[in-house]
């Protein structure tokens, strides 16, 4: 399915075997690229600042709301969940819920006049690819292998063409590579 007014990305990191977390859900491995002294944020701060909307899973919006400061401040945020009928009333001041395809929300979103789409999450990023509707992804490898963990990919409707768009690497170890979406 391809749109033309609408963005749909992704920006995350990963270990270098792949996993987004460990399997008890934890980051903790994540603090190895601030560790190393650089303030450098990887381009994040100039990537949220271009997103309209943020779509995610709702085991990242219990992630996010854990943080002690909310990471989405005048964001659009839409959290998928087939098990929550609705946004636990403590946090519906900070996102909006959805239970539909996410083919069916592309195109609302679109309707509403978003133009840049921020999708996170394990499996909301895997849905995405595999209705072909992420436009592209950027990568951010950390020096680590976990061994196992909660993978970033899983099982895809046969082959997902990539093109690079740039690989850069950072003094902290990170290797970050954008990929556009060849559909």
């Amino acid at each position: 399915m391809k749109f033309s007014n609408i963005r749909l990305s992704a920006f995350i990191a990963t270990s270098v075997d792949g996993f987004i977390a460990r399997h008890n859900g934890k980051l903790d491995w994540l603090e190895i690229a601030s560790n190393k002294n650089s303030p450098d944020d990887f381009g994040y701060h100039d990537y949220i600042g271009s997103v309209d909307c943020v779509v995610m899973g709702r085991n990242s919006f219990e992630k996010a709301v854990s943080f002690p400061e909310w990471p989405y401040h005048n964001k659009r945020v839409i959290v998928l969940s087939r098990r929550w009928k609705y946004i636990p009333d403590q946090f519906a001041h900070l996102a909006e819920h959805y239970s539909g395809k996410v083919e069916l929300l592309t195109v609302e979103l679109q309707n509403q006049g978003a133009r840049h789409v921020y999708v996170d999450g394990g499996v909301t990023i895997q849905s995405f690819i595999q209705q072909k509707l992420l436009t592209e992804m950027t990568l951010n490898q950390l020096p680590i292998l976990l061994g196992a963990g909660v993978p970033l990919f899983g099982m895809t409707r046969g082959d997902q063409h990539l093109e690079l768009i740039s690989s850069r690497s950072f003094d902290s170890g990170v290797v970050q590579s954008k990929y556009a979406f060849v559909q």
